[in-house]
């Protein structure tokens, strides 16, 4: 799949058009709307490149989505220069289609600086990412439930530690694990890598908060959709090396859901902390 990853990679690579500005290309995928983690990745990496501090990393991003976005068109995204201080930078992006904002992201960053070093702990007794089956593999039982989406290129590769959403439907849980990394080769450059992670945040994290009911995405009647998203940096990590995603769901009420989420390397390094609030109609045809 490392034809899946370069374009990835060419969709974060962001046009300049202007000082503080750049466009966006989206996929040739055939979506009613674009993919809320691009939106976020394409913003991270527009705050990103106008940072000219070295060795000054993002450490926090929070985001709105505002309305779905068209994928027939290129997104612009504007970048006000919030604050340069000495230790710190912080940069407002808002992503644009049809003259109207569509999502708005706050980031955050710091340098790299010394100090003493806490985290939670991963989850013990996690099996081996290569022991459990590909997206593929995994879905084969529903393809046809599935589509035409079954068939297309999948940049990141995600492997559920339990059931899938589908084989899981009529069982509650509060929580799920899945490793997911890049399907190839990635640059060396950390900001790719946090934005790839950036975009790969939001691919199954929302679906934790229908878990208590033993419902999924694909259940009937049922709509999803990511309202807003809040990202901690907190150690180096490589997105196309294995990272295990503990995620739990807080609450579910009011057709909204809150999912918190924790990305762990392979050998137990908390890298990022992820909150996320969606939207979650149930029973609605």
């Amino acid at each position: 799949m490392q034809s899946a990853v370069d374009e990835l990679i060419k969709l974060l690579d962001l046009e300049p058009i202007e000082v503080n500005l750049f466009r966006g290309r989206s996929t040739d995928e055939n979506r009613q709307r674009v993919f809320g983690g691009q939106v976020a990745g394409q913003a991270l990496v527009a705050a990103s490149r106008t940072v000219d501090e070295p060795g000054r990393f993002v450490h926090s991003l929070h985001a709105y989505f505002l309305r779905p976005g068209d994928p027939s068109i290129p997104i612009l995204y504007e970048v006000d220069r919030l604050r340069d201080g000495r230790s710190f930078s912080t940069r407002r992006v808002v992503a644009i289609q049809h003259g109207k904002a569509i999502f708005n992201l706050q980031a955050s960053f710091h340098d790299d600086e010394p100090g003493p070093d806490h985290q939670l702990p991963a989850l013990s007794g996690m099996p081996d990412p290569e022991s459990l089956p590909d997206f593929k593999t995994r879905m084969e039982p529903y393809k046809e439930r599935i589509g035409e989406w079954f068939d297309q290129p999948r940049p990141i590769d995600v492997r559920y530690v339990g059931p899938d959403p589908l084989s899981r439907q009529g069982v509650p849980s509060t929580h799920q694990q899945v490793w997911l990394r890049a399907a190839g080769v990635l640059p060396d450059d950390p900001v790719l890598h946090a934005c790839v992670v950036t975009y790969a945040s939001d691919m199954t994290l929302l679906d934790t908060t229908v878990m208590p009911f033993g419902l999924s995405w694909d259940s009937p009647g049922m709509q999803m959709a990511s309202l807003d998203h809040a990202m901690w940096f907190h150690r180096p990590f490589r997105a196309d090396d294995w990272l295990l995603y503990q995620q739990s769901a807080i609450s579910t009420g009011a057709a909204r859901g809150l999912a918190a989420g924790a990305i762990y390397t392979a050998d137990g390094i908390l890298a990022v902390s992820v909150v996320q609030e969606g939207l979650t109609r149930i029973g609605r045809t």
